[in-house]
């Protein structure tokens, strides 16, 4: 096997071939990846091909695909947070940016598994990244629950709830924040910050965290859960409890 794409709803992928071991990232039904290694006959090391980035799976999760069909440039996502779908005839739930390879007419294939599509769908292409798009897309995810490695309203983390979402809007970014924080254009004002721009926080001058602004005092990110906290140039201040939870490093415009 040296390509597959994922053909569940949300695959874990970890830092070591043990199920025991850290959550590192989840890949979405649809998303192609690179076999890099092979462990006995359940764990493969993987590289996304859509953020680069690295981890073990179990070949359970991944249907063996050509180069070609890896490669091909799905354009179709899944829309809604939850999305009916037939998997070789068994019923699945999809996650909201998931990926439709070889999506046509409700219909498409994985390697040799045929799909069935019954939600919503957008074409990343005909996606202009649209600050009230974004805000209505972020909304959805008030109160998913914080998740290492996540990447699904089930259990999401602060860079995976950036990078589905821009995903939504056809903007790709790197799965980590601090790789996040070093694209796009830098905005060096809180107060010439617009909704959509990322803003990013350090701990000892290391990036530890993201999140996306609704304005220039408002900020919707992953923090305990999805949540919408009030920001400043210092930082982000608890809506609830008016701590200071993190520091601002830098804030970056994508669009």
């Amino acid at each position: 096997m040296e390509y597959a794409i994922v053909k569940v709803p949300a695959a874990p992928v970890r830092r070591k071939p043990n199920h025991r071991r850290e959550m590192v990232n989840q890949l979405l039904f649809g998303e192609a990846v690179q076999i890099l290694k092979e462990k006995g006959s359940l764990w493969v090391k993987v590289r996304s091909l859509f953020d680069k980035y690295e981890g073990w799976m179990t070949n359970t999760l991944l249907e063996e695909v050509t180069e070609e069909e890896a490669k091909a440039d799905s354009q179709f996502l899944t829309a809604e947070m939850l999305n009916l779908a037939n998997v070789n005839t068994i019923q699945t739930i999809l996650p909201i940016g998931a990926s439709l390879p070889g999506y046509q007419d409700n219909k498409g294939a994985i390697g040799r598994l045929a799909y069935e599509f019954y939600g919503q769908s957008k074409k990343r292409t005909e996606q202009q990244p649209d600050a009230a798009l974004l805000i209505a897309l972020t909304q959805q995810w008030l109160n998913a629950p914080y998740l290492w490695g996540g990447r699904t309203i089930f259990g999401v983390d602060c860079s995976g709830f950036v990078q589905v979402n821009y995903k939504m809007l056809g903007v790709d970014l790197p799965r980590d924040a601090w790789q996040q924080a070093q694209e796009g254009k830098s905005v060096k004002k809180i107060n010439d910050a617009a909704a959509g721009d990322l803003a990013f926080f350090d701990d000892k001058e290391e990036i530890v965290h993201v999140g996306i602004l609704l304005d220039a005092s408002h900020i919707i990110h992953a923090s305990g859960k999805v949540r919408i906290d009030i920001i400043d140039k210092k930082g982000i201040i608890n809506s609830d409890t008016g701590q200071r939870t993190h520091s601002l490093k830098a804030i970056r415009r994508f669009w």
